[in-house]
């Protein structure tokens, strides 16, 4: 009996990769640029170790320690870290290259300031001064932040603000998320991202595929910030992201079930089931089910969970669209490696194109245009 021709799993080609949702020149691919990352916690996800190991360094804020061993095992901070580093820089080792991102041969290096997807307002400030302390050692170029710190300040007292500041006088463009709050009452900017001299990032939902025009606002925080200044400065995707699932979680185990029933023939169904119990209390509790019953209990769970494979999963949050312009900012910098960050930030806002329905506060100056960025980046060189 053949498998129900009813799949379950969305096919890879539905999810599309940034490469093919936003117009960018392939020649370039961060590479020889580094790209700083401060998070809860990280992975080392072979999306960044193979072929090559382009992880350069890694430090624990809050414990201490470096060394990129400390990377081979995860815990439950891992998985916010390990996204959107692979969404800045994976090469898509794990989906045979599809979800590789514009910068896949781009550098990286970790900085572990949080617990559990909580990052402190003190830790960000300290991430930065050690990120600020070893740039030159480690040639890093760029810093993406995708968390904000506890509560809102003016740029003038704070010191979290103050040292955003700083690492772009030193010569380093810090990209940083705005938020996801643009729902609320008050779309609260928290530093860093309401700091001015910082590239501050919002979200676009273009539903996964510009091709289907339904291109709108997300929901992410925008400005007036404390000091009056106007963010974010730029939108990118921020919806149906493919980003890897942390190995060693409940969640990677039910995409690896759920991916092997969708290849899997209805006769077969339940064996598979008996051989993976604990799995799923869902799936569990459907054992017993007729096959085409049980399918559509996969097919609710797949899109419950936002299931792309065993491997990946789709995600949303400005938090994934900051990488994607950390991406292109790594291509700028292969193309022209004497941008300094204000000359990158320019550039990045002068080729944006904004949404003619989208109220100007919620976009800034538009929608990231990689390609435009970096024909730009190449004639000022």
């Amino acid at each position: 009996m053949a498998r129900s021709s009813r799949k379950t799993l969305p096919p890879m080609e539905a999810i599309l990769p940034i490469a093919e949702r936003l117009h960018c020149d392939t020649r370039f691919a961060g590479r020889g640029i580094t790209a700083a990352f401060i998070d809860a916690g990280f992975y080392a996800h072979p999306d960044l170790t193979t072929p090559r190991q382009r992880i350069k360094a890694y430090y624990d804020l809050l414990h201490v320690r470096s060394g990129v061993e400390n990377l081979a095992s995860s815990d439950v901070s891992s998985w916010h870290g390990m996204m959107t580093s692979v969404v800045a820089a994976g090469n898509g080792q794990l989906s045979d290259g599809r979800y590789k991102a514009l910068a896949h041969e781009m550098d990286v290096v970790f900085v572990k300031a949080g617990e559990i997807s909580r990052v402190r307002h003190d830790d960000i400030t300290a991430a930065i001064d050690w990120v600020i302390s070893h740039r030159e050692r480690l040639g890093i170029r760029i810093l993406n932040i995708s968390c904000g710190g506890d509560y809102e300040a003016s740029y003038l007292t704070d010191k979290l603000s103050q040292r955003a500041e700083e690492a772009v006088r030193a010569g380093i463009v810090v990209v940083a998320a705005v938020g996801n709050q643009g729902h609320g009452e008050k779309p609260r900017v928290l530093p860093p991202a309401s700091v001015p001299a910082v590239i501050s990032v919002g979200g676009l939902n273009d539903e996964g595929d510009p091709r289907k025009g339904q291109i709108k606002r997300y929901w992410s925080s925008f400005g007036p910030t404390v000091d009056g200044l106007q963010k974010p400065e730029l939108i990118a995707p921020a919806i149906w992201i493919a980003a890897p699932i942390l190995p060693g979680t409940p969640t990677k185990d039910e995409a690896e079930l759920l991916a092997e029933l969708d290849d899997t023939e209805d006769t077969e169904l339940h064996e598979v089931l008996a051989r993976r119990p604990g799995v799923s209390k869902e799936l569990d509790a459907a054992k017993e089910l007729l096959p085409y019953l049980l399918r559509e209990l996969v097919s609710a769970r797949v899109r419950d969970q936002k299931v792309i494979s065993g491997h990946y999963k789709h995600v949303d949050g400005t938090s994934f669209a900051a990488p994607i312009v950390t991406s292109v900012v790594a291509q700028m910098l292969e193309a022209n490696p004497h941008l300094g960050p204000l000359e990158v930030k320019r550039v990045l806002i002068e080729t944006a194109e904004r949404l003619p329905d989208v109220p100007i506060d919620r976009q800034g100056w538009g929608v990231v245009q990689p390609a435009k960025a970096v024909a730009e980046a190449v004639r000022r060189r």
